[in-house]
C-alpha cells in the first residue's frame, strides 16, 4: 500500500527545463504542477479530517445533554444504537479517514517533492558556465541546493496539513458556536482576528530574519567546505589559525542572525499567552454566564469550553507552523539567488550537434573582454587547419587560456566567431561540441570515484580492454595495479579521493591522460598537461601523447618552450593579440619575443621575469 503512494509521482519524470521563478510562490507552485492532480484528493481528505475533528468536540456536548436528559437508567436504552454508531465512526471511519490524508501528504506529497525540488535544482546548476561556479563557493552551492528540498516539500506540507486544516477547523467551529450562541461566536472571531493580525506581522519579520538566517549559514558552510577541499594548501602554509579567524567570523555573523530569529520565537510565547488568556476568560466566562441566565445548557457549556481548550492547545502549534512555512520561505529566497539565475551560456533552440569531419578550428575577429572593455583577447584571427599541432606560447595574463576557454564555449564571445569544421560554436550543441576536445590541463581533478569510473568517463560504453589499453599508454596500468584505498578497494576499483587526494599529482595526471586517450577526440587541447611528471615518466608521456597526436587537431599551451618545439606550428600571444606565428626554426629566425624567450628561458621554463 505504502509503494502505491509513492509511486503515483515519479520526482524524475521528463519536465521542460527552464530557469526557476525567482520569487517564492510561483517556484514552489512550479514543483507542485507533477502533482496538481492530486493536490484537490490531499485537500479534500485534510478538509473532511478537519470537519471531523471540530464536529467531534460539538458532539461530545450532544452526549452530556443525551446523558442529563436521559438519567443513568435510561441512558443506553434509549440511545445505545447511537453510541454504538459513532464508536464505530471514531475507531474505524475516523482512523481511516486521518491514514489516508497522511499517506497522501507523505509518502506522495513529501517524498516526491524533497528529492523532485533537489535533483531539478543540481540539473539547473549543472548547466552554468563555468564562470558561475568560479565565482561562488562550491559549499554554498551546495548547501543550497540540498535545503531546497526540505524547505520547499515542507511548505506544501505546512499548507496542506496545518494551514488549510486549521482554516477548515477554525471556519467550521465558528459555524457551531453561533449555532450554540452568537456572542460566543462574537468572541471568537475578536480572538481570530487578534490572532491573524499578530501572525502576519510576525512572520513578515520571521521571513526577512530566516533568510538572513539561512544566508548566514550558507556562508559558515561555503566557507568550511573551502578549508576541507584546500586542506593541503591550510597545512603547507601552517594556516590553521588564520582559517579559524576566517571561519569564525562567519560563525559569529550566523550567531548574530540566529539570535535575532530566536528573539522572534520568545516574543511569540508572550503574545500567544495573553491572547490565549482572553480566549479562555472571554469564552468560558460568557458560556457559564449564559448557562447562568439559562440561554445555553451543560451540554453546550462543555463543547464551548472544549473548544476554547482545543483552540489554546492548537494557537501555539499553527503559530509555530505559520513561522516554520515563512521560515522556509526565507531560505527559499535564499536559495534562489543561486537556483534562479538564468543560464548565461545555453544552446540556441533546435540547435544540431556538430557534425564531426576533419577538425579545422577557425577563430574569426575574436574579441572577449569579460565585459570589462579591455583586457582578454583583442581580434583574434587564427586558423587551425586540421590535424595541425600548434603550441600556444605567451606569459601569463596573454589570452592562451582564455582562447580555448572560448572554443570549449564555457563563455560566449563577445565579438566574432570560433568555428569547428565551419560551424559556429555558438549555433551548436555544447555537448556534441566539448565531446569532441579531449583536454587535458596542468592541474586535473578527479571524480571521487573509482579508478575504472575516472577512466571510462571518457567514453561511455568503453569495454574494459579499451580502458587498460588507454591507461597502458598513459603508463598508468603498473601503478594502478597496486593501489588500495582505505575501505580496501584495490586496483581499478580503489577510489581516488575527492579531487583524487589519495593520488600524487603525476597519478592523477596519468590518469586524466588515460581518460583522455579513452575519450579518442579529433581536437586535442594540452594545457601543460605533463608539467605534475618527474623527467623519467614525462618522456614515456610524452613519446604516448605523440602517438595519440597522429591525426588530430592539437592545442598545446605550455611555459616549458622544450615540449612544443616540435610542434608543426607556434603561436605567440601578446596582451590579447596574435603578434608572432610560425614554427620553431622561423620564430627563432625573426629574433622577436618568441627568439627572446627562448634564450632567456631557465631550465626550459617561461617565467614573468623572461616573459618581461
Amino acid at each position: 500500500m505504502f509503494r502505491f503512494f509513492e509511486n503515483l509521482v515519479d520526482p524524475f519524470q521528463p519536465y521542460a527545463a527552464q530557469t526557476p521563478p525567482n520569487k517564492v510562490l510561483p517556484y514552489i507552485w512550479s514543483q507542485l504542477k507533477p502533482l496538481k492532480g492530486w493536490l484537490p484528493i490531499m485537500a479534500l481528505t485534510s478538509l473532511i479530517v478537519a470537519i471531523g475533528e471540530s464536529l467531534l468536540i460539538f458532539y461530545s456536548g450532544h452526549i452530556i445533554n443525551l446523558m442529563t436528559q436521559s438519567g443513568p437508567g435510561a441512558f443506553w436504552d434509549a440511545h445505545g444504537g447511537q453510541m454504538l454508531i459513532a464508536a464505530l465512526i471514531i475507531l474505524l471511519l475516523r482512523p481511516a479517514m486521518i491514514f489516508l490524508n497522511h499517506l497522501f501528504l507523505e509518502q506522495t506529497l513529501v517524498g516526491t517533492l524533497h528529492v523532485q525540488t533537489q535533483w531539478r535544482s543540481h540539473r539547473h546548476l549543472l548547466g552554468q558556465s563555468m564562470g558561475f561556479f568560479q565565482n561562488d563557493f562550491a559549499g554554498r552551492l551546495a548547501n543550497r541546493v540540498m535545503q531546497m528540498g526540505p524547505a520547499t516539500e515542507d511548505s506544501a506540507y505546512i499548507f496542506l496539513e496545518a494551514v488549510w486544516f486549521s482554516f477548515v477547523y477554525v471556519i467550521t467551529a465558528t459555524l457551531v458556536i453561533s449555532q450554540i450562541n452568537p456572542w460566543l461566536a462574537v468572541v471568537l472571531i475578536i480572538w481570530l482576528t487578534l490572532y491573524i493580525a499578530y501572525t502576519r506581522f510576525l512572520v513578515v519579520r520571521v521571513a526577512h530574519a530566516s533568510e538572513k538566517w539561512s544566508d548566514g549559514r550558507s556562508l559558515v558552510t561555503g566557507r568550511v567546505v573551502d578549508a576541507y577541499t584546500n586542506i593541503e594548501s591550510v597545512k603547507l602554509f601552517a594556516g590553521g589559525t588564520a582559517e579559524e579567524r576566517y571561519v569564525l567570523s562567519a560563525f559569529r555573523r550566523f550567531r548574530l542572525r540566529l539570535y535575532r530569529f530566536l528573539r522572534l520565537a520568545t516574543e511569540l510565547h508572550l503574545v500567544l499567552n495573553l491572547l490565549n488568556g482572553f480566549l479562555i476568560v472571554g469564552m468560558g466566562g460568557l458560556a457559564i454566564y449564559l448557562w447562568s441566565e439559562g440561554r445555553i445548557n451543560v451540554g453546550e457549556v462543555t463543547a464551548a469550553l472544549a473548544l476554547t481548550i482545543r483552540l489554546n492547545g492548537m494557537s501555539g502549534w499553527i503559530m509555530w507552523v505559520a513561522i516554520r512555512l515563512f521560515e522556509h520561505f526565507g531560505v527559499i529566497r535564499e536559495g534562489l539567488r543561486s537556483i534562479s539565475v538564468p543560464h548565461s551560456v545555453v544552446d540556441a533552440p533546435q540547435a544540431p550537434d556538430l557534425i564531426r569531419k576533419t577538425g579545422e578550428i577557425r577563430f574569426d575577429g575574436v574579441s572577449h573582454h569579460y565585459g570589462k572593455g579591455k583586457g582578454g583577447l583583442d581580434n583574434v584571427s587564427l586558423t587551425i587547419p586540421a590535424g595541425q599541432k600548434v603550441g600556444l606560447v605567451g606569459r601569463s595574463g596573454a589570452g592562451k587560456s582564455s582562447l580555448v576557454n572560448l572554443m570549449l564555449r564555457y563563455r560566449d564571445v563577445e565579438q566574432g566567431r570560433i568555428l569547428i569544421d565551419g560551424q559556429d560554436v555558438s549555433t551548436i550543441t555544447q555537448d556534441s561540441l566539448r565531446s569532441n576536445v579531449g583536454v587535458v590541463t596542468q592541474d586535473s581533478s578527479l571524480l571521487h570515484r573509482s579508478i575504472r569510473a575516472n577512466i571510462l568517463y571518457g567514453r561511455e560504453g568503453a569495454t574494459e580492454a579499451e580502458m587498460i589499453d588507454a591507461a597502458k599508454q598513459a603508463e598508468a596500468h603498473e601503478f594502478i595495479l597496486g593501489l588500495r584505498d582505505p575501505k580496501g578497494r584495490t586496483g581499478y576499483n580503489a577510489y581516488v579521493g575527492e579531487r583524487g587526494v589519495q593520488l600524487s599529482g603525476g597519478q592523477r595526471q596519468r590518469i586524466a591522460i588515460a581518460r583522455m586517450i579513452l575519450k579518442d577526440a579529433p581536437i586535442l587541447v594540452l594545457d601543460e598537461a605533463t608539467s605534475a611528471l618527474d623527467s623519467e615518466v614525462e618522456a614515456a608521456i610524452q613519446s604516448a601523447l605523440y602517438g595519440v597526436m597522429q591525426g588530430k587537431t592539437v592545442i598545446a599551451i605550455a611555459h616549458r618552450l622544450s615540449t612544443i618545439a616540435q610542434m608543426d606550428r607556434i603561436v605567440v600571444l601578446d596582451q590579447g593579440r596574435v603578434v608572432e606565428d610560425g614554427t620553431h626554426d622561423e620564430l627563432l629566425a625573426q629574433t622577436g619575443i618568441y627568439a627572446s624567450l627562448w634564450q632567456r628561458q631557465s631550465g626550459g621554463f617561461l617565467g614573468e621575469d623572461a616573459a618581461e
